[in-house]
């Protein structure tokens, strides 16, 4: 069931503190950190790796952050947390050993990875993000192209038959290959340790978490929308800075 929030239409309520014996899955643009002009400039608050540890220790590290970026950029900007990371939509993942499982670039993405770099450069505050298995533009400094760019990426995915996928996030138009999603990745991690048996929790802000919630509502879980918009998650927090007051109170702090 969606829910219309913005108008005053639908409230919804707080999440229930965190349990000891659930699994956490946590997006990282606009729900970890304040979403920025370009990827690059979002700002990692100094507390939030040691929070995402301590919710560690508290979960038996069962605790994952599940995100568009690479995996190698969500590792820089929350080190030293060494926990269960999946980017590219679940097409990248970091184990708890801290090995990295990729998932290699289709060859049908060249031309198109050619296509998009080009049209970047055509249009000022356009920026392609390469993230290997996927493109991403991003036109959040140029919020008149977003009709431009969707329509070039849709038309990429059709093309590809069933090879890639669009995406349409905040201010971002990405191709992404069809095996990948946030919902897929989390089921996935359900089916091993740490998580296996928890009842999951999934915090996210955009129309990419999406199939996550539904993933995670199917199983009775607690889905977790932040800010505004019509979601399918049953819970909401209204910014950034909620979401880190709602982890520390589950940690007692």
């Amino acid at each position: 069931m969606s829910h219309a929030r913005g108008d005053g239409v639908t409230r919804l309520p707080a999440p229930p503190l965190l349990r000891r014996d659930q699994a956490l899955f946590l997006d990282f643009d606009g729900t970890l950190v304040a979403i920025a002009p370009a990827p690059d400039l979002v700002r990692v608050a100094p507390e939030l790796p040691d929070l995402l540890q301590a919710l560690s220790a508290m979960l038996d590290q069962a605790i994952a952050l599940v995100s568009g970026r690479t995996v190698d950029d969500l590792a820089r900007r929350i080190a030293p947390f060494s926990g269960v990371l999946a980017g590219q939509h679940g097409l990248e993942r970091r184990s708890l050993d801290g090995a990295v499982a990729r998932s290699a670039a289709d060859p049908a993405l060249a031309p198109i990875r050619h296509e998009f770099t080009r049209f970047a450069a055509r249009h000022d505050g356009v920026t392609l993000e390469d993230k290997g298995a996927g493109l991403a533009l991003h036109y959040r400094q140029a919020p008149g192209l977003a009709s431009a760019c969707k329509t070039l990426v849709q038309r990429a995915a059709e093309a590809s038959g069933d090879a890639f996928t669009f995406i349409g996030g905040k201010m971002v138009a990405e191709l992404t290959p069809r095996r990948g999603g946030k919902g897929r990745a989390i089921a996935a991690f359900l089916a091993e340790a740490p998580f296996r048996g928890r009842m999951p929790v999934f915090v996210g802000d955009d129309t990419t978490d999406e199939d996550g919630f539904t993933v995670v509502n199917n199983l009775g879980g607690a889905s977790v929308h932040v800010g505004e918009g019509a979601t399918a998650a049953r819970y909401g927090l209204a910014a950034v800075g909620d979401v880190h007051a709602w982890l520390a109170r589950s940690l007692g702090r």
